[in-house]
């Protein structure tokens, strides 16, 4: 096996594969990278059995074809720490890979290709087509609102629905719930629910970089296998029924509330610096066109700010956990955002005031 390859050809590829491989492997051969040269093209594979990425890249110099694996972020720092527009050339010596570029020299030990683990997958029911940037869209509206590491492991991960026409993306820790809803563009025949483990979402988001390109998405009950550019990310999916989340869209609500964002997100920071560390708790105070936000913490220490508003209700006295809120505040796109608290004061609805794609509710807190 031997080739030459320009090093910015193969990190930004390579750097996409070290990401899935975890640094504490049950198998040595896990953090390896599955490297397979033949007919002008070398494929890099890495895994951690839950998560698969297969980067094609196209080169002419491959002066001899073959496959090995080698171990993945040495690989990286080697390429990463070059200078740019460097050659490396690559040929397998034995049981041992010689770099070499300029005046540098390098031998990496190495496993055989045949001990590589074969990511299972099952054969894929559904099948369409979807413009990148939207779904990158709608992971990073949605992303933050994951669990992570709950007992109930089907919210640690984020609900995919596609119905027809219709995306609908749905993420939630139990305190606070986030929904994108947007247009696929064609008609898909599909109606399915899947959870994307959280891994896999982060990893995605990290993955689309290119809001024009153009994404094959297709999936069973098992696995997803989207197709972006030359790169192949195939996932395992969460086994579950993600929770029925409609029943808080049925119930009655107070008068809304429009304050501007920018405000409203400087006032929480300012406020929660005093709050209790743990609880993160602000307290809202809502009478006619004023919003009194204040806070306690177990030293004594106190704060408060008021803030002009446009609200006809019924005054209130509600809090909220003063990150959770930020979150919710920071990922609207609009000038001003809209609060609409259910009446029973279980739920707030965050939006924008115009017809949203999407929707953030941060359930109150005792104080």
């Amino acid at each position: 096996m031997k080739f030459i390859i320009g090093r910015d050809q193969i990190l930004a590829p390579l750097q996409q594969i070290v990401s899935v491989i975890e640094k504490r492997q049950t198998m040595p051969i896990l953090s390896n990278v599955l490297l397979q040269a033949s007919d002008d093209q070398l494929v890099m594979t890495g895994t951690d059995t839950e998560i698969q990425i297969v980067s094609k890249i196209n080169i002419e110099s491959i002066l001899k074809s073959g496959e090995i694996t080698v171990p993945a972020r040495k690989f990286l720092d080697i390429c990463r720490l070059l200078p740019p527009a460097a050659e490396v050339s690559f040929e397998l010596q034995d049981d041992k890979v010689k770099l070499v570029s300029g005046r540098s020299r390098f031998s990496l030990s190495t496993l055989p290709a045949e001990h590589y683990p074969e990511f299972n997958e099952s054969n894929y029911e559904y099948d369409f087509i979807l413009n990148a940037g939207k779904l990158k869209k709608a992971l990073e509206k949605t992303v933050f609102c994951m669990a992570n590491q709950d007992v109930r492991y089907y919210l640690n991960g984020l609900l995919l629905h596609v119905s027809n026409s219709k995306l609908k993306l749905v993420a939630s820790d139990g305190h606070r719930l986030s929904i994108y809803e947007d247009d696929i563009g064609q008609a898909t025949g599909c109606e399915a629910r899947i959870i994307l483990p959280r891994k896999a979402v982060q990893e995605l988001s990290r993955l689309l970089d290119d809001p024009e390109a153009e994404l094959n998405i297709q999936f069973s009950n098992n696995h997803i296998k989207l197709y972006y550019k030359d790169v192949v990310f195939s996932s395992k999916l969460i086994d579950a029924k993600f929770p029925d989340f409609s029943k808080v869209f049925n119930q009655n609500f107070m008068s809304p509330l429009l304050i501007q964002k920018q405000l409203l997100r400087e006032a929480l920071t300012r406020v929660a610096i005093l709050s209790n560390e743990k609880y993160k708790g602000v307290t809202f105070d809502i009478a006619d066109d004023s919003l009194k936000l204040s806070t306690h913490n177990p030293e004594h220490d106190e704060a408060e700010e008021e803030l002009v508003i446009d609200y006809q209700g019924e005054p209130l006295t509600i809090s909220f956990n003063s990150q959770y809120m930020l979150d919710a505040v920071t990922n609207l796109d609009s000038e001003m955002a809209v609060l609409t608290i259910a009446s029973n004061a279980s739920s707030c609805f965050v939006e924008e005031p115009e017809q949203a794609l999407f929707k953030f509710i941060v359930m109150p807190m005792r104080m």
